[in-house]
């Protein structure tokens, strides 16, 4: 299962009167409990690894990031996956961007961790970021906001 089928079944569930739902495949098990007055609750946890190993998966492609308006001049670069945020390609690593950086299209602002790939995050406007919304190596949901971008 990828993220995408995961998102598509969390917005089917959503949309439902489910209250809970579990998916187990081999591999891979996902949980969903949703309480009408919370938003979902997601755990995806990977199986326990067949003895034989398998041989390793290419990378991903990088996602696209959603941005939405929220001002005439202001835009909300939202995930576009579930998964951990970092700010920076390691640990010694300089952060992607910071508040006041100017960005232009393509260019890198994050990375989100989604079962062991890491996907870069590019920007799809010009302009400046002007506020931070999530820590480094902090869980990330689906559609969550990570940057308030003002438009060149």
């Amino acid at each position: 299962m990828d993220t995408k089928e995961i998102q598509r079944l969390l917005d089917y569930i959503a949309k439902s009167p489910l209250a809970e739902v579990s998916i187990e495949t081999e591999g891979l098990k996902v949980s969903v409990k949703k309480n009408s007055a919370v938003a979902p609750v997601v755990s995806v946890a990977a199986a326990p690894a067949p003895v034989a190993a398998a041989p390793a998966a290419a990378p991903a492609a990088p996602a696209a990031p959603v941005a939405a308006p929220v001002a005439d001049n202001l835009y909300t670069v939202k995930s576009p996956m579930i998964g951990t945020f970092y700010r920076a390609a390691g640990p010694d690593k300089d952060n992607f961007v910071e508040v006041g950086s100017e960005i232009a299209p393509g260019k890198t602002l994050c990375m989100i961790e989604a079962m062991k790939l890491f996907n870069e995050i590019d920007s799809e406007v010009s302009g400046k970021i002007v506020q931070i919304l999530v820590d480094n190596a902090s869980p990330v949901e689906f559609d969550q906001p990570l940057f308030v971008v003002e438009k060149a």
